[in-house]
């Protein structure tokens, strides 16, 4: 796709950058200087450094902000940033952040930070409850920002002096013309929990590097990331390497990918060997048998937890963010990712594509023992390659143990009123519901459970179609 003609130049207006436009909801902003992040230490530290350097101000949103170690490094900068004068504007996920104690937020307010939460639960409006925020940015002066994957706690920053190593994410730090693009996407969801930004908050940086980049900012059920996505593995022509933490890719997509390994695309896949989700896991090995039959080749990592939700299309475009390719991070989150044009960044995230392999088992078919007038007629087994590095890091119990003692006293400190809570709201809500309205909330079950079975009937079927196709 990269030698067709109108997309050599990052700033060139042919189709091919017309379609990416109207699939992303974002124009191409050329300039920047965009550095990759694939550390998790180093990208904690960085947006720490950005919040530190601020003069003016701090747009901060994350899905997840601890109450931990890390959450309090953080915490001080904010405090310290407003006590210099800086605006500093915190957007949190109640959901992502339902362990971060109250303490936690009070600090901040007291301090002159504004904090605000994103979209509340609320019993009573369970489709609404289901919009979360998942969207990672750090903006300074309309000059800086980090966008990644990275949420905020102890899991990324790690425990070296115990050997816990930090989650495996992605981020990039960005400077130029793109920031105030990333601005005006926080303005939006600030908006949105009540009164605007202050005047003033959206100048910025003019050209300062090579870079272009788009903001793509995913909003529920606009499917922008997921057209683009299309868009680009229809017209992939090398390579597409994607690396996603919880992979269980929509339909289109998954025939997408095997049309183009198909056709002779190096088309590869890393995804966690263990996970914090076990189920997403176990949906995600759902497809791995068509997928290494049609050619797509698929490793599971066995390093720390991978966390990055990174896509290599050809030498040109590489996407970072927050996007998982998953119908939740599509239809139900607000996400944010950047579609990067750049020879440098986008080889800079190759080359980390394969360190990853390094701490990872290719996936392979291998005939199932036993006699052969037998097995032949079974479907082969999905098997790690015989030259699989050992595992590394942390066993996965010990692991799962770091992770409840790491969280034990967050949640401890907010069970009460997040899940308490929460359970009593939605069985008082749902029982107000069913005595006002029964035959409304029994012909809307019926409906949901219909539905279900029709969408679970139609993937089925369609994706048969495609097998025999």
């Amino acid at each position: 796709m990269h030698n067709n003609a109108g997309t050599s130049l990052p700033g060139d207006r042919g189709p091919v950058q017309r379609a990416l436009d109207r699939t992303s909801g974002g124009r191409n902003i050329p300039g920047n200087r965009i550095t990759h992040l694939a550390d998790g230490p180093e990208t904690l530290a960085q947006m720490v450094q950005f919040i530190e350097s601020a003069s003016r101000w701090v747009h901060f949103e994350n899905y997840i902000i601890r109450s931990d170690r890390t959450g309090h490094t953080f915490g001080d900068a904010f405090i310290d940033a407003a006590n210099r004068g800086v605006a500093v504007h915190v957007l949190y996920d109640p959901l992502g952040s339902r362990g971060t104690s109250r303490g936690f937020w009070k600090r901040l307010r007291k301090a002159g930070v504004k904090v605000r939460p994103f979209n509340r639960l609320n019993p009573f409006r369970p489709i609404r409850s289901v919009r979360r925020n998942h969207r990672k940015l750090v903006s300074v002066d309309g000059q800086r920002a980090v966008v990644g994957g990275l949420c905020i706690g102890d899991e990324w920053a790690g425990r070296p002096t115990r050997g816990i190593p930090p989650w495996r994410d992605t981020a990039v730090a960005l400077e130029g013309p793109v920031v105030p693009a990333l601005d005006a996407t926080f303005a939006r969801r600030w908006g949105q929990t009540g009164g605007p930004l202050p005047e003033g908050a959206g100048t910025g940086a003019g050209p300062c590097g090579p870079a272009a980049a788009r903001v793509v900012d995913g909003i529920p059920g606009k499917l922008r990331l997921f057209r683009t996505l299309e868009l680009l593995i229809a017209g992939v022509a090398d390579r597409l390497w994607i690396t996603d933490a919880y992979l269980v890719a929509p339909s289109p997509l998954y025939a997408g990918l095997l049309a183009a390994a198909r056709d002779g695309v190096d088309v590869r896949l890393l995804v966690p060997g263990r996970t914090d989700i076990p189920a997403i896991r176990a949906l995600t090995r759902v497809g791995y048998r068509e997928l290494l039959e049609g050619g797509v080749r698929i490793w599971e990592s066995h390093g720390p937890m991978l966390h990055a939700k990174t896509v290599v299309v050809d030498g040109t475009w590489f996407k970072v963010g927050s996007t998982n390719l998953n119908p939740s991070s599509f239809l139900s989150n607000h996400e944010l990712d950047l579609l990067i044009e750049d020879s440098e960044v986008t080889t800079a995230a190759a080359q980390q594509f394969r360190r990853d392999l390094a701490d990872a088992a290719e996936i392979v078919l291998r005939m199932r023992r036993g006699p052969a007038r037998i097995t032949h007629r079974l479907p082969p087994t999905l098997e790690p390659a015989d030259d699989a590095p050992p595992v590394r890091g942390p066993a996965t119990g010990r692991e799962l143990t770091r992770r409840a003692v790491m969280t034990l006293g967050q949640v401890a400190d907010g069970a009460r009123r997040s899940i308490g809570g929460a359970l009593v709201f939605a069985s008082v809500g749902t029982g107000v519901l069913f005595a006002a309205l029964p035959r409304v909330m029994g012909y809307a079950i019926a409906v949901i459970s219909f539905a279900l079975g029709a969408g679970a009937a139609w993937n089925f079927f369609r994706r048969r179609a495609y097998r025999r196709s």
